[in-house]
């Protein structure tokens, strides 16, 4: 009997051999353009390394993804997908607002996620993005390694309450330009507007100027944030205003960071109620940041997420 291999079998070994050593998390650098109910959604995935990818969910909702680029330094571990949701950014515009609902956003990223071939990934999201990164683990976990939550809004009742307390600490002209005007609904009064962008100087980002990119983002909300949120950070009035997921924070099963700046206004003390209901979470502050920590504080920012997934890959 010849015992000798034919060549067509030990290639074939060869290849059965070779395929068990490509990467699980096989992505390729690029930007594209996928298909989901209402549109198009734009997404780009940036980073040499080969470590389980990252998909950021930007804020908003209708805040456009190019504020969180700082975060595209961590692509020297692995892959970033950025990708801006319907309504936004280089995604297609929308005017319907039967597409804009939670659940609509969350078969979304169901879609990016199974159009990218994602078996195993960590998912970030960033204010808005915490809300909607919260829903779809709870919907969709398989896959999920971590959760990072920046910035949080998981309860929106809570975060109004926190509004009010830091609008107290802003000077008195300011506090009653927005209150008296919030009690008319004169949401165009330049006076509520100065005060808007006061709030958001104190809390939202204080690094000033502000980058092009995040001043980009605020020049091109999509009408989703108007409708579903409201006419600013603190003037919820939309079908978000009831949104509360703090009952089912203790179902998120695997390792999670929430992220916060020394003056969000997503304060550290509701973060740090926020992680001891996720069993096992961890928080960090990041000094003289606001709500957007990856723009005030970005070095800094970065090392924390880092670590993080560090911590979990060690």
């Amino acid at each position: 009997m010849n015992k000798s291999v034919s060549p067509i079998i030990a290639f074939g070994l060869f290849l059965i051999l070779l395929s068990g050593c490509v990467p699980k998390n096989e992505l390729k650098e690029g930007q594209g353009y996928l298909n989901v109910d209402g549109g198009k959604i734009w997404y780009q995935v940036v980073g040499t390394g080969n470590k389980t990818p990252m998909l950021l969910l930007h804020g908003g909702p209708g805040v456009p993804s190019y504020y969180l680029k700082p975060i595209s330094e961590l692509g020297n571990d692995r892959k970033i997908i950025f990708f801006d949701q319907l309504g936004c950014g280089k995604s297609d515009h929308i005017t319907d607002t039967t597409l804009m609902t939670v659940d609509h956003y969350v078969e979304e990223v169901n879609a990016l996620v199974k159009h990218l071939g994602l078996k195993e990934y960590y998912l970030y999201g960033q204010s808005w993005g915490t809300m909607l990164g919260t829903e779809f683990y709870l919907k969709h976990p398989e896959g999920i390694k971590a959760l990072m939550l920046s910035s949080p809004a998981i309860s929106i009742p809570l975060w109004l309450k926190d509004a009010d307390s830091l609008i107290s600490t802003l000077p008195d002209s300011v506090q009653h330009a927005i209150r008296d005007n919030e009690k008319t609904k004169n949401y165009s009064a330049p006076a509520y507007k100065r005060g808007v962008q006061v709030f958001y100087e104190n809390f939202v980002s204080r690094k000033l100027p502000w980058s092009a990119d995040l001043d980009s983002c605020f020049l091109q909300i999509g009408k989703q944030y108007e409708y579903m949120n409201g006419p600013s950070e603190f003037t919820i009035v939309g079908p978000l205003k009831t949104f509360d997921r703090t009952d089912r924070l203790h179902e998120v099963k695997v390792p999670t960071l929430f992220i916060t700046g020394e003056f969000d206004e997503a304060p550290p003390k509701t973060v740090k109620y926020y992680t001891s209901l996720v069993p096992g979470a961890k928080f960090e502050m990041i000094p003289r940041a606001g709500h957007i920590t990856m723009q005030d504080e970005p070095e800094y920012h970065n090392k924390v997420v880092r670590d993080f997934l560090n911590s979990i890959e060690k």
